[in-house]
């Protein structure tokens, strides 16, 4: 089916099913699916279709992005990144007196110092800001959820792991990469309960996963968003 809403056109499938309430599903493809209960009048569908529009047009254009991979950052004015799980624009300053680059958060922008406007330079600086602030992040967390476990971790560190996003060995040391600092809090929230758990449990077993959802009963919804997510953290 096909449907025109604020200039935008979709093409979407539905189907009807015993279910009480209806439901819209964006597959990995950007494919929209709409499963409505047997009886439910195309009227009311469409109506749904609209209230979630944006939503709808956000995720599409998001697996769009992800299908075509990973795209080259631009070191330049304008040039978005992740921080916390929102994009932020990029603006560069040349300092030509200050000792060593570095990059400032202000509300709805990531302001970058650096001596010279040296690609290199700004994406050092961006590294050196995030190993700084998933530090600073993944210590609050654990902090926060210390509460919780009879036992502590006995040192924190920060990696740049190709393969995980954190480690716990069994001398209760954790790891984290430092690309969680651009995961929303939650994410990174999850990431560092899972390594504190496995302080208590190293293998993946079933009272692993019962300690995790017991202090994170949300948690598969974290690990969705950095199955999906993930491909576009970087700089």
């Amino acid at each position: 089916m096909i449907h025109t809403f604020s200039g935008e056109t979709i093409h979407f499938d539905l189907t009807y099913k015993n279910r009480k309430s209806m439901n819209i599903q964006i597959d990995l493809y950007g494919n929209v699916q709409v499963q409505a209960p047997k009886g439910t009048t195309e009227e009311k569908v469409l109506q749904l279709l609209e209230e979630k529009w944006e939503r709808i047009l956000h995720k599409r254009l998001e697996m769009k992005e992800r299908l075509n991979g990973i795209q080259k950052k631009v070191y330049d004015h304008g040039e978005t990144f992740l921080y916390l799980g929102n994009s932020y624009p990029i603006q560069i300053f040349e300092e030509s007196d200050i000792s060593q680059d570095y990059v400032v958060f202000q509300e709805d922008k990531l302001n970058i110092f650096v001596k010279q406007l040296e690609d290199e330079r700004i994406q050092t600086a961006l590294k050196r800001f995030y190993y700084q602030q998933c530090k600073a992040l993944v210590e609050k967390s654990i902090k926060t959820y210390q509460i919780n476990f009879k036992v502590k971790p006995r040192s924190i560190r920060i990696n740049d792991s190709k393969t995980t996003w954190g480690t716990c060995d069994a001398k209760q040391q954790l790891t984290f990469n430092w690309k969680l600092a651009m995961a929303p809090m939650k994410v990174i929230d999850y990431v560092v309960v899972h390594e504190m758990c496995h302080m208590v449990h190293l293998n993946h077993d079933r009272s692993f996963w019962r300690l995790v959802g017991k202090i994170q009963p949300d948690y598969e919804q974290q690990e969705k968003w950095l199955a999906l997510s993930s491909w576009k953290m970087n700089v």
